[in-house]
C-alpha cells in the first residue's frame, strides 16, 4: 500500500504562483505513474498533470504551459508548480499513484487551491 499527503494549497491572486508537494510513503519502489488530479465544486474530478517513473510528462490541455509536474524520487515526492493562475483552477487537488503490476490506484486527501479574481 501508499500513502498520499498534499500540501501547499491556498489562496492566492489570479496571475499568482503556488507550488503543490505530495508526499508518498509505504511501498514506494512499486510507483510507476504519480499524478495530479483536481474537482471544483458541482464538476467531475478531471486529471491535471501525470509523470511517469521515467519522467515522461503529460498535461491537460488547460494547464499546458502554466503548470509543471515533477518528481523527486529520493524524497519520495511528486510537486506541481502552478504559474499564471486562473479562478477557474480553483478546486481541491489530489495527488494519485498508480502501482505495478497491479495498476492499483491510491489518492491523497486533497488540498484546497482558491484563486480569486
Amino acid at each position: 500500500q501508499v500513502q498520499l499527503v498534499e500540501s501547499g494549497g491556498g489562496l492566492v491572486q489570479a496571475g499568482g504562483s503556488l507550488r503543490l508537494n505530495c508526499a508518498a510513503s509505504g511501498s514506494i519502489s512499486s510507483i510507476n505513474v504519480m499524478g495530479w488530479y483536481r474537482q471544483s465544486p458541482g464538476k467531475q474530478r478531471e486529471w491535471v498533470a501525470i509523470i511517469t517513473r521515467a519522467g515522461r510528462t503529460i498535461y491537460a490541455d488547460s494547464v499546458k504551459g502554466r503548470f509543471t509536474i515533477s518528481r523527486d524520487n529520493a524524497k519520495n515526492t511528486v510537486y506541481l508548480q502552478m504559474n499564471s493562475l486562473k479562478p477557474e483552477d480553483t478546486a481541491v487537488y489530489y495527488c494519485k499513484a498508480t502501482l505495478i503490476p497491479t495498476n492499483a490506484d491510491y489518492w491523497g486527501k486533497g488540498t484546497l487551491v482558491t484563486v480569486s479574481s
